[in-house]
């Protein structure tokens, strides 16, 4: 790709995002970066990163960023890193549907209108990379995480089902799959589980005190749980490589399930992770 390189790279505002879009900018790229409050900008801005307004959930946000970009761009995007997301907490029972269409429409629909909208530009130079930030929870389920874990499974069906069909195109499309990640996606999660999930009457009320210790931080700490850098290590593999892969496992716990989902027989395999805590 001759010339400076354009990525469109989503949720900046802290975590994951953020740090790869400055990393991406210190790399040569040219960056637009996205966030969903205007208090948010004024940092990337500062570190001469072109920041957005964008709202997964409102259509109308993903078609003005994809104008703006374009236009500043002279019609040119190589790559898209779709990674902007939220976790909403719950055991499935106690989930409303509401609750899950609007992880849907943040996690999975949002996601699927910004790619479409990105496609033309780079079918027009018959080069691109779309990159998915997916989850370790998209190979493998886990408890009182089914919201986000069914957004997530989804992603991966239909990226894998568009990389099939874009063979030839010139353009390829990668899933980075991380596992525990230090981020603000923890402090999120629990906002929304106090948003929507009625935890004293649940029958798992019980399982619940767990759960909610793992997310304000009262209880154990993860020590897997790694830095925003491993995932930038692998975004450059699947932005940089001939052939970059399909599936991008980060974290130590996510490649083993990887490897145990494959290995084990199913119900043995979901059983363990029934007391996976």
């Amino acid at each position: 790709m001759a010339g400076e390189r354009t990525i469109v790279v989503t949720g900046c505002s802290s975590g994951i995002g953020a740090h790869c879009a400055r990393a991406l900018k210190a790399d040569g790229w040219r960056v637009f970066a996205t966030v969903r409050k205007t208090e948010d900008l004024a940092s990337l801005e500062a570190d001469g990163i072109e920041a957005f307004l964008m709202d997964y959930a409102r259509t109308e946000t993903i078609s003005e960023l994809v104008d703006s970009v374009m236009k500043r761009s002279g019609g040119r995007i190589d790559a898209l890193f779709n990674n902007g997301a939220y976790g909403q907490p719950g055991a499935v029972e106690d989930l409303s549907t509401s609750a899950l269409r609007a992880q849907f429409e943040a996690n999975f629909f949002g996601w699927h209108e910004l790619t479409r909208q990105v496609i033309p530009a780079m079918r027009r130079r018959a080069e691109g990379r779309i990159v998915q930030c997916s989850s370790i929870l998209g190979v493998v389920p886990y408890r009182y995480r089914g919201a986000y874990t069914a957004s997530k499974f989804a992603l991966e069906g239909l990226s894998i089902t568009l990389r099939m069909e874009l063979q030839g195109s010139g353009i390829h499309v990668s899933l980075i799959e991380p596992g525990p990640i230090a981020t603000r996606f923890t402090a999120n999660a629990l906002a929304k589980i106090r948003e929507h999930i009625d935890v004293d009457n649940s029958p798992h009320a019980a399982d619940y005190v767990r759960q909610l210790a793992r997310l304000d931080g009262s209880g154990p700490v993860n020590r897997h749980k790694l830095g925003p850098e491993a995932v930038y290590s692998v975004l450059k593999h699947a932005l940089n490589s001939k052939n970059p892969r399909p599936h991008y496992p980060v974290t130590t716990p996510a490649k083993q399930g990887m490897v145990l989902k494959r290995l084990l027989p199913a119900d043995l395999f979901y059983r363990l992770m029934r007391w996976t805590d």
